[in-house]
């Protein structure tokens, strides 16, 4: 019998990152607009899109509003490049620079959850266009719950309960997995949910994994 019925899992971080996206500004920028950006400009202007973005991403709920929000950003890196255009023309020409990627670990961590029956869902800070993200990644979670349209983010433990409303699984029999313990780890406690914090870049310590796959050793 598994230890968990359930596995919730964090999106960015977590299941899927950024496939080089200073790069891919910089390439966008010299084939569609015939700019030329410095590595130092693009990392600038894709750190300040992301940063606006986490803050106002679950203002994002529906295609309007997940459009304004789109050209908001594309307006930020716009103007932190120093670009002559408008935002829709600035979202069409470097849209190019945002492509996630699946991490290694995912997709046998996920099959072995199917192997074991242990049920899995999403819970993420995102917007209404998080199942379509993961599903580009080549990811298929039939659960997502993401800020913008439960209209609670994390660490509210609200988000947690909402993921395991949907399973139909008890909090003490569920274990969530990211990357930010202030998120992640703060919420999935205070939701009554086992946590480990996802560290791909040091060895496991107390309450850390460095892999995904370590939660199939964990569910048994």
């Amino acid at each position: 019998m598994s230890r968990y019925d359930a596995v919730l899992l964090d999106a960015f971080g977590t299941l899927i990152g950024l496939d080089d996206p200073f790069g891919r500004l910089r390439v966008a920028a010299r084939s569609r607009l015939g700019a030329e950006v410095s590595a130092e400009d693009a990392e600038r202007a894709m750190l300040a899109e992301v940063a606006y973005y986490e803050a106002h991403c679950h203002e994002a709920s529906d295609a309007v509003s997940l459009h304004a929000l789109r050209l908001i950003c594309a307006g930020i890196v716009r103007d932190e490049l120093g670009l002559d255009i408008s935002a829709e023309h600035a979202l069409s020409a470097l849209s190019g620079a945002i492509v996630f990627h699946a991490y290694d670990d995912v997709a046998p961590t996920l099959a072995g959850l199917t192997d074991a029956r242990v049920a899995t869902a999403v819970v993420s800070n995102w917007d209404c266009s998080l199942p379509d993200t993961l599903r580009s990644a080549g990811i298929e979670i039939p659960v997502v719950v993401d800020s913008a349209t439960s209209g609670t983010a994390k660490p509210d433990p609200a988000i947690f309960r909402r993921a395991l409303d949907l399973l139909g699984v008890a909090p003490d029999r569920a274990l969530h997995v990211g990357d930010l313990q202030a998120t992640d780890g703060e919420g999935a406690r205070a939701a009554g949910v086992d946590v480990r914090i996802l560290d791909r870049s040091a060895a496991a310590g107390p309450g850390t994994i460095a892999s995904l796959t370590e939660i199939l050793t964990l569910v048994r």
